[in-house]
């Protein structure tokens, strides 16, 4: 299949070469003449020109840095440009409000388009076992799922227009507040003695149990090695989890849902990434 790639960055890149490893004739764009060399690197057709890249795609794969950026590259660059009948995939995570306006913008031009956030960062972006919430029509979901499947190891259909974008900004929340959690317990704990490793022994196979402490332990030495013990370098980017905290405060204002600790991890994120954004989420551990 022909696949049109704009995004090479620190995700889009890997995501490119994967595609290209399924088999698939990648026809890659970024603004980076170096992602762009990569991207030759790894097999892509590069192309100097977004527009240029969608000209003969049969599907359309972006992987952007926010929604003002996808709503005018779709709008410029993809519609009207890509063939008619392409299948559209915005991999993106921006707004619910953005992500459903230029899916209704596309269907108009008679285009198939999914919303499909990923989870798993820039190593699982490498490795091909992202997973995809994707947001969209049944059959466009139906169309979309063999690309991402070539990326990715989970593909899930979450719902129409915009629900990959809910499903991926209320994760994220999530995942924010289980981290800071996790980091407070694991610190009082060995200001009360309590060896770490022992903590994590005991809370990792108790009522304790979640993903921050299990899978992706933020105390260096203790647990799964994770960014922790790479002095935080890598993993998910503080500024990236502080991005999508702001686009869950501002869903959840436009629907009045209740977040307290939503809204308190992103004043804990908002204040540590003013000098710690390109460190690892889990790097809130040493605030405390």
């Amino acid at each position: 299949m022909k696949i049109a790639f704009i995004g090479l960055g620190n995700m889009g890149g890997g995501m490119a070469a994967n595609l290209v490893k399924a088999g698939h004739d990648v026809r890659a764009f970024d603004l980076s003449d170096a992602a762009l060399t990569a991207a030759k690197a790894a097999g892509c057709t590069t192309f100097t020109a977004a527009a240029e890249a969608c000209a003969e795609a049969e599907a359309v794969v972006s992987m952007l840095p926010n929604g003002a950026i996808v709503k005018s590259v779709y709008e410029s660059d993809v519609i009207g440009t890509a063939p008619a009948g392409a299948v559209l995939l915005d991999c993106s995570t921006i707004d619910v409000a953005t992500a459903k306006d230029v899916i209704k913008k596309a269907e108009a031009a008679g285009y198939a388009m999914v919303d499909a956030p990923v989870s798993g960062g820039i190593a699982a972006a490498n490795g091909g076992t992202l997973t995809f919430m994707v947001g969209g029509s049944e059959p466009a979901f139906t169309r979309a799922e063999p690309v991402l499947a070539a990326m990715g190891k989970a593909v899930i259909h979450a719902g129409d227009a915009g629900a990959g974008q809910t499903a991926k900004i209320c994760n994220n929340m999530l995942l924010a507040i289980t981290m800071i959690g996790t980091a407070e317990a694991m610190t009082m704990a060995q200001k009360l003695g309590l060896d770490p490793q022992k903590f994590y022994e005991i809370s990792s196979q108790s009522s304790g149990y979640n993903w921050s402490l299990n899978a992706y332990t933020p105390m260096p030495g203790v647990g799964v090695e994770s960014p922790a013990d790479k002095d935080y370098q890598g993993g998910f980017a503080t500024a990236l989890m502080l991005k999508d905290l702001r686009l869950a405060m501002e869903a959840s204002g436009n629907v009045d849902a209740t977040t307290v600790l939503g809204a308190k991890a992103a004043q804990i994120y908002e204040e540590f990434a003013k000098e710690n954004g390109n460190l690892d989420f889990s790097a809130i551990i040493k605030t405390l």
